[in-house]
């Protein structure tokens, strides 16, 4: 059974960074691309980056980049989101997916307040 765990979100104040992480198990996860996505109040689901089954390659959304890094530990099985310079706009729920297979994360809160 395929599972997608986040962690690492929480309350930080603009201009300070949060590194979220999404453990994998169930599937072979060195074989797939991965994405986060982030849901803010009220907003429709948006994509944030993109990273390649290899990691040789990454996309981002123009609002994050610069100040977003995707990456991935293939032997530990694990995505992560570094997020620094974080603004108000900034606060969603963020979701780690498996894009090619519609596997989703339940999500975690990122609150960026002063």
């Amino acid at each position: 059974q395929w599972e997608l765990v986040e962690s690492g979100g929480g309350l930080v104040q603009p201009g300070e960074s949060l590194r979220l992480s999404c453990a994998a198990s169930g599937f072979t996860f060195r074989n797939f691309c991965m994405r986060w996505y982030r849901q803010a109040p009220g907003k429709d689901r948006e994509f944030v980056a993109h990273i390649y089954s290899s990691a040789n390659k990454t996309v981002y959304t123009e609002s994050t980049q610069g100040r977003f890094t995707i990456s991935r530990d293939n032997d530990k099985n694990t995505l992560y989101l570094q997020m620094n310079n974080l603004k108000p706009e900034d606060t969603a729920v963020y979701y780690c997916s498996v894009p090619n297979k519609n596997y989703w994360g339940q999500g975690i809160q990122v609150t960026i307040s002063s």
